[in-house]
């Protein structure tokens, strides 16, 4: 049989990983893709054109032209849903340091995974040298 006290400390456990696993997802989504950025203007003007030039095309240039039609309107949508990190880098802050200390989790990997040294410092997660 299992303690309150353990129930109670395992809840709390469960719940800040929810709330690392929150941020770092959120962290991740915005994170500035690699290569040459298309604006949300150019896209929705290539949209707007792609169906008069799918009309016009031989099946096979039309089977490749519906698929980009479906791939920037993909990625519209995806710029429409805008991530409000400041609400889970709040959660995230509230809970790092001792987070981190329960899982062995140092400055350095978070920062590995892309925590911005800000974040870290305002959680109180303490940037340590090793002793090798």
């Amino acid at each position: 049989m299992v303690s309150e006290e353990v129930k109670s400390a395992r809840a709390a456990g469960q719940a800040q990983g929810r709330a690392v696993s929150r941020y770092l997802t959120a962290l991740d989504s915005t994170k500035p893709k690699r290569g040459r950025q298309r604006s949300t203007e150019k896209m929705q003007a290539r949209v707007d054109e792609l169906p008069g030039e799918i009309a016009q095309a031989k099946p096979l240039k039309k089977v490749h032209l519906i698929q980009e039609l479906m791939d920037l309107q993909t990625e519209l949508a995806k710029e429409e849903e805008t991530v409000d990190i400041s609400a889970v880098e709040s959660e995230f802050i509230a809970i790092a340091a001792e987070y981190s200390s329960r899982k062995g989790i140092s400055y350095a990997a978070w920062r590995e995974v892309g925590v911005p040294a800000s974040v870290l410092k305002a959680a109180g997660v303490a940037r340590t040298r090793s002793t090798d």
